[in-house]
């Protein structure tokens, strides 16, 4: 996903009244994620403390120089919303961007942490916290 993505994601959220549209819109986007191959959905690459199963991967991009490619899905279709979120926020970075960007800000500003279980929340701080892991290890 790319930033332009992201903005996408943010007007239509604003346009969007209903959260019953919003998570159905959420799931939408999940659903345009490609298949991440079976060869990648291993232990070595789950998010730990999340309530469903979520794989991460992530390498230095081959055509842009310095910044990140993530690759990830999940096994739960409104988490794997929440993923293609997160790869949109964190598309197109360096390392040191996806360290520093604010993932709460936005969604506190698309008001989805007010819509999110505690247990929900958790996870989605863990799989940030996945994302920005694996951008490290790759300075």
């Amino acid at each position: 996903m790319t930033m332009a993505e992201l903005t996408q994601i943010i007007e239509t959220f604003e346009f969007l009244d209903d959260w019953d549209d919003r998570y159905a819109y959420i799931t939408e986007l999940g659903e345009q994620l490609p298949d991440m191959p079976a060869a990648e959905m291993v232990d070595a690459n789950l998010v730990h403390g999340c309530m469903s199963k979520v794989w991460v991967t992530a390498r230095l991009s081959e055509t842009a120089s310095g910044t990140v490619e993530f690759h990830a899905t999940s096994d739960t279709s409104i988490i794997k919303g929440l993923v293609a979120i997160l790869l949109s926020i964190f598309a197109d970075k360096t390392p040191e961007q996806v360290q520093n960007a604010d993932v709460d800000k936005l969604f506190k500003r698309l008001g989805i942490f007010d819509h999110l279980s505690p247990n929900r929340h958790f996870g989605v701080y863990a799989m940030e916290q996945k994302f920005k892991t694996l951008a490290e290890g790759l300075q």
